[in-house]
């Protein structure tokens, strides 16, 4: 079961993504003209999405891939027109219906199932890949890696999921955040120093059939994650 800080920080970031930051996110999302930071945050997520993708085959073709925290489904589509089955699965059920919006004049849609809820729940079933980005970065590492292992039993090839990297920048960001808390922001992030974050995956037994792989590490001003591939 999830321990109590996952359920506690779940109900933040339900709360946040589903009523606090919706409209922001959809037009972060979108094509519409942003500026400054966003515009730079836009970017890094474009090049995160386009190396999470990069892990994976080009031809999915009878592939069964969990988006776990699909946001407004840019990934899904991109996994669809490969030829996988995907279950794009989120907390927030606003971006849920954006994403399906979206997705719906796409030819790839009829194969994306979008799921409002617990990424972690086990009804949504087996899959090959499993795929998490920007999803697991508000967690503390023990969270990040039972999350990790209750998945693993139901993943066949590979597990690929971002994290935010130990970063002097990040672990200021944090600091600051929690001396000026305020009601509409977002989640604090944790920083995840890269070496105790494997390491933590390595003594996980659930994880033992797992091996780290590639790693890549995106920067974008404000914007810093790390993309971690697990394979088995």
């Amino acid at each position: 079961m999830a321990g109590e800080t996952y359920q506690l920080r779940r109900g933040e970031i339900e709360t946040y993504f589903d009523r606090t930051a919706a409209a922001a996110w959809a037009r972060l999302t979108s094509d519409a003209p942003v500026s400054g930071i966003r515009a730079k945050v836009r970017a890094g997520r474009d090049a995160m999405r386009a190396t999470l993708l990069g892990y994976l085959p080009d031809d999915l073709t009878g592939a069964r891939v969990l988006d776990a925290g699909c946001g407004t489904g840019a990934l899904a589509i991109e996994v669809a027109r490969r030829g996988a089955d995907v279950v794009a699965v989120d907390l927030s059920p606003t971006l849920v219906d954006l994403a399906r919006e979206r997705a719906a004049s796409d030819p790839a849609a009829s194969r994306i199932d979008f799921r409002a809820g617990d990424m972690l729940d086990a009804a949504h079933g087996d899959f090959d890949y499993m795929v998490a980005m920007d999803s697991l970065i508000h967690y503390q590492r023990d969270d990040v890696v039972a999350s990790l292992a209750r998945i693993a039993p139901r993943v066949r090839h590979g597990m690929m999921f971002t994290f935010a990297p130990g970063t002097p920048l990040l672990i200021t960001a944090r600091v600051i955040g929690r001396l000026f808390p305020r009601s509409d922001r977002s989640p604090a992030i944790e920083p995840q120093p890269e070496r105790k974050l494997r390491r933590a995956i390595q003594q996980n037994p659930a994880l033992a059939g797992f091996a780290p792989r590639r790693t890549t590490r995106i920067s974008r001003s404000f914007y810093i994650s790390q993309a971690l591939e697990l394979s088995r």
